[in-house]
């Protein structure tokens, strides 16, 4: 019996391949082609409509890499072909093992408007359903000559000023044919017993019973005359198709999907079209199809469809209207979610939040975040202050040591907010609908006996084109189907609502969602994630001074249209393959000309603020953005610094080196320029280990087992160099108020030139690094062995911190070897700590060891620059600046003071006296994230803030404005019922009492 299933299998696979396939479309007449090649970048459609053609015909190649190709495609139906079904083949030379990663092409019409996009799995254009003969068609279709770029090897095609110039595609066919639908549904039904047939036991008697129908089935098809056979074919098959599955099955919602990253293996400006060709593709399956359901998120893709296609646009909001078409997400684009900052994330849902509002009338209430690389634990209680109840993601499935124990469940951040949380078991969010990944869902879908439900995400990815007709057909045949898990196309929130009602008391999973995987997008491509931060620290800047100004101010207006502009820039940047780092070169080089325009007009918008509320004067004013005082200047103000307490010293240190001394700090830098000593002296306490030096740079090879911009692989520490060899040690600069030493270094093919600064009255020893970087497949790090015993580290993530073992008792801990950190993270022992600070490191690792002398080390390397050379095989070659500091003594208070005094520098305006603050918090555990004017342009004040240290907290909100009320809001700025603010009192105090790490925002009313 096993060899003759054997044969059978075989058969039906030759059988649908080599016949039933290609009997699809008969009866095949040429298209006459010419073509235009558009000589850069793309161009408007009515452009391409004009052009100058010239003939061209099929095998002919086209397409240098980037390249676009207007083909214009004629001809006329037969008149014998009156009655039938006529489709036209446009197939540009795809490769369907590749759908998504290769060519595209979009058809229109003569007037321009889309028609459906070209697809390796999606090649045809109906004609006609009931054609009478004669039809002409005349249509244009824009190619895309995108490279393929998935193969994991270093390539300079990913960027258009670096690609080749030859043709990479031949044109394969272009013609019109016979539509047999017959023939289509016979294949269809094939496909879908032959992939549940390889799914079930070889023990089940359903398998054999389908083998019998299969084996019957073929034996009625004459592959002579397959279309005039294909009915009696299909009815040997109906017994096997009708018989219902069991009452226990496995239940799937099934939701039309086509995950499009909004830069990756291309350019931002082929995502616009890619977004263009697959929603084409979407609203003309659901004009066919009323049952499909198609779920999209990201307002940034609808966005640019509004702005490039708007016909296209408003075909989409119709079926947004009717249901078809399900905006989902709420979020700008689906962002990172480590290093993204915290009112960085609350903008990413209020900018795509109000798009879907304003737009469609549409409050998404679900999360949808599938492909990003891990999930920051302060995320639960931003997606339930933005309105949202539920939360998707797929990428925990890819964690390469632990098994995540869950696939519904309620997941906890750090302040205690949970949200009912879906990990589809499918364990993909481009599903085939096939029978190998249904069946995959129910073995693997880990809530068995409790719940009963996952939700499926279909259809081609990344410009492949999104769910088929084909797609469609297996679920209309596995809907009640015996042997496969029930499958119903439904709406996201459909499948969540029956979800939480079956399984309400789900396990709880509390902290982050720590990809083990893909750790080296917290270091690759440093200028973008430089310039993320820079912009983050900036538009806090601008927001702040434009809106003091704009109420303290007469005749002063606030940018609004400019900063939100600027904001969805820097939003769309923080994608989850543009900020980790893991795009072709040609999006990182255009990011960083991005940030640096950013950079300019955000500087610009700050200084007009600042000129306008200093008034006209001589006095240098220092304007203080960070949420805490310093220097005597207040948070949010501005005003003369207040001298320093003591000067700082700087003597000759024995055995060579130097000594440097502010009365808080001693430091001591040794003939190496390493710090061998960081001495609290309000403490008594050393900071470095002994026999240990810190800020010692170490480099490693770095050549992970496959994904080179993602990976770092834990055998790199295998293999490490200490750069202690030394061409400069000077001081250069002595003055009373700061000293500086400079070290320099060469190794490899490259230098490193550092600045080790400590200032008057200052705390924390402040490191610039600038780096002139020319190594290949390496990673390097700034070590700091610090003198303390310590269980755990605490690193800031958005509005608060999470705390990691530094121990390796379990797999979970050992798989944390690369950890994730904002502006700072730190170590203590009971009565003492110390924290690591950086202006632009995301990248970290913390371990510990036990010294000759029976005292423990813990060491925090920063992980400064990493050199991966796919997708772009020349990642951050060349010159970097990055500031970090290390702070002895330092408490989480501490860190998060001087992490924001990092980050939010000082600047220096000339004007006529001080300026107060706008708002003013008591108390250093709540922090103030944002100041800005209400979204709704009222005048109103919105002041957001949230507890800092983990504990509870009571403070004092005090407004300068004399606002008449105050509101507790959402994330969107919607009231609240109150849970942290008090009353208003006449003159501008509000009461705050936050539980750990609460996020408030409180709306000030303005007459």
């Amino acid at each position: 019996m096993h060899d003759d299933r054997s044969v059978a299998e075989h058969r039906l696979r030759r059988v649908l391949k080599e016949r039933l396939t290609p009997a699809v479309h008969s009866c095949p007449v040429p298209l006459t082609v010419e073509r235009w090649d558009v000589p850069g970048e793309p161009v408007p459609v009515g452009e391409g409509l004009r052009a100058p053609y010239v003939p061209c015909a099929v095998a002919d190649p086209w397409g240098p890499a980037w390249g676009t190709t207007w083909f214009k495609v004629t001809g006329t139906v037969p008149a014998d072909w009156a009655g039938r079904t006529v489709e036209a083949v446009l197939d540009l030379g795809f490769d369907r093992m590749m759908p998504g990663f290769q060519c595209e092409g979009l058809v229109h019409d003569a007037g321009g408007a889309e028609i459906k996009a070209l697809n390796p799995y999606n090649d045809w254009v109906r004609v006609a359903d009931r054609a009478e003969g004669g039809e002409r068609i005349e249509w244009y279709v824009e190619a895309a000559a995108n490279p393929v770029l998935v193969e994991h090897r270093p390539t300079y095609e990913g960027d258009v000023r670096t690609s080749a110039d030859r043709p990479l595609y031949r044109l394969a066919r272009m013609e019109l044919a016979v539509f047999e639908s017959e023939v289509w549904e016979l294949v269809q039904d094939l496909d879908v017993l032959h992939a549940l047939m390889t799914q079930l036991d070889e023990a089940d008697a359903r398998r054999y019973a389908i083998l019998r129908a299969v084996d019957a089935s073929l034996d009625a098809l004459d592959l002579d005359d397959v279309p005039g056979t294909a009915a009696a074919a299909r009815a040997r098959l109906a017994g096997v198709l009708a018989t219902p599955a069991n009452a226990s099955a496995h239940r799937i919602s099934a939701v039309g999907h086509a995950h499009i990253d909004s830069a990756w293996l291309w350019p931002l400006r082929e995502t616009v079209r890619k977004v263009a060709r697959t929603t084409s593709n979407m609203v003309n399956l659901m004009d066919e199809h009323p049952e499909f359901v198609f779920a999209m998120s990201q307002a940034q893709q609808l966005d640019w469809i509004k702005t490039h296609r708007p016909e296209l646009f408003e075909r989409i909001k119709k079926k947004i209207a009717d249901g078809q078409f399900v905006p989902v997400g709420g979020m700008w684009v689906e962002s990172d979610t480590n290093m993204v900052g915290g009112e960085a994330m609350v903008r990413q849902f209020l900018h795509g939040k109000k798009f879907f509002l304003e737009e469609f009338g549409i409050e998404t209430r679900n999360v949808w975040l599938p492909d990003s690389f891990g999930y920051t634990a302060a995320l639960p209680q931003i997606v339930k202050l933005t309105g949202s109840t539920w939360f998707l993601t797929q990428k925990i499935s890819w964690s390469q040591v632990n098994a995540f124990p869950h696939h519904t469940f309620w997941w906890e951040g750090i302040d205690g907010t949970r949200v009912f949380t879906h990990f589809p078991p499918v364990d993909t969010y481009n599903s085939d609908l096939g029978g190998a990944q249904l069946a995959h869902a129910a073995r693997n879908y880990r809530e068995k006996g409790r719940g009963s439900r996952s939700l499926v995400p279909f259809g081609w990815g990344d410009g492949g084109g999104g769910p088929t007709r084909e797609h469609l057909a297996r679920a209309r045949r596995l809907r009640d189907l015996e042997g496969s898990p029930r499958v119903e196309i439904e709406r996201p929130d459909a499948f969540f609502e029956k979800a939480h009602a079956q399984y309400p008391d789900a396990p709880v999973w509390a902290g982050e969602l720590y990809l083990e995987l893909h750790r080296g997008t917290y270091t690759s491509q440093a200028k973008t994630k430089r310039g993320n931060r820079r912009s983050e620290s900036l538009l806090r800047e601008a927001e702040l001074w434009a809106t003091t100004a704009a109420v303290r101010v007469a005749g002063y207006a606030y940018p609004y249209e400019d900063l939100e502009r600027i904001w969805k820039t820097v939003l769309l940047h923080q994608f989850h393959d543009i900020l980790p780092g893991s795009s072709i070169a040609w999006v990182h080089r255009e990011a960083r000309e991005t940030y640096r325009r950013v950079r300019e007009e955000l500087s610009g918008i700050t200084r007009d603020a600042q000129l306008a509320l200093a008034g006209e004067g001589t006095r240098e004013l220092v304007f203080n953005c960070a949420p805490h005082a310093r220097r005597g200047v207040p948070a949010g103000g501005a005003g003369v610094p207040e001298p320093a307490a003591g000067p700082v010293t700087v003597g000759e240190r024995p055995g060579g080196g130097y000594v440097l001394a502010n009365g808080r700090l001693r430091v001591e830098v040794d003939g190496r320029g390493l710090i061998v000593s960081a001495y609290d002296l309000e403490a008594g306490r050393e900071a470095v280990a002994p026999g240990a030096a810190a800020n010692l740079l170490q480099i490693h090879p770095d050549f992970p087992n496959m994904w080179d911009a993602w990976d770092l692989d834990a055998s790199y520490r295998h293999r490490v160099t200490d750069l202690v060899g030394l061409d400069a040690l000077d001081v250069t600069e002595a003055g009373p108020e700061t000293v500086t030493v400079r070290v320099v270094r060469s190794f490899g093919s490259s230098r490193v030139a550092q600045s080790l600064t400590l200032r008057a009255d200052a705390k924390t020893v402040d490191i610039r690094t600038e780096v002139d970087w020319y190594e290949t497949e390496k990673i390097l790090k700034a070590a700091f062995p610090l003198d303390v015993k310590a269980e755990r580290s605490a690193a800031e993530i958005q509005f608060g911190h999470v705390y990691r073992p530094t121990h390796t008792n379990t797999s979970w801990e050992a798989a944390k070897f690369e950890i994730c950190a904002h502006r700072w993270l730190h170590v203590e022992e009971p009565g003492w700590g110390a924290a690591v600070l950086n202006d632009s490191t995301y990248g970290h690792d913390v371990t510990r060891d036990v010294r000759p002398d029976g005292g423990q080390t813990t060491t925090i390397r920063l992980s400064l620059l990493r050199a991966p050379r796919y997708p772009d095989p020349e990642t951050d070659q060349g010159a970097h600046t990055l500031s970090f500091s290390l702070a002895p003594g330092a408490t989480i208070a501490d860190a998060v003071r001087e992490g924001h005094a990092l980050n939010l520098p000082e600047r220096v305006v000339p004007g006529a006296g001080p300026v107060a603050p706008l708002v003013t918090v008591d108390g250093d555990a709540v922090v103030v994230e944002a100041v800005k004017p209400a979204e709704d342009r009222s005048g109103d004040v919105i002041v957001r803030v949230y507890e800092s240290l983990g504990g509870r907290a009571a403070a004092t909100l005090t407004a300068d404005f004399a606002p008449t009320a105050a509101t507790e809001c959402d994330l969107l700025e919607r009231p609240l019922a109150p849970t942290a603010v008090g009353a208003l009192t006449p003159d501008g105090v509000l009461a705050l009492s936050l539980r750990p790490f609460q996020i408030v925002t409180a709306r000030l009313h303005r007459a």
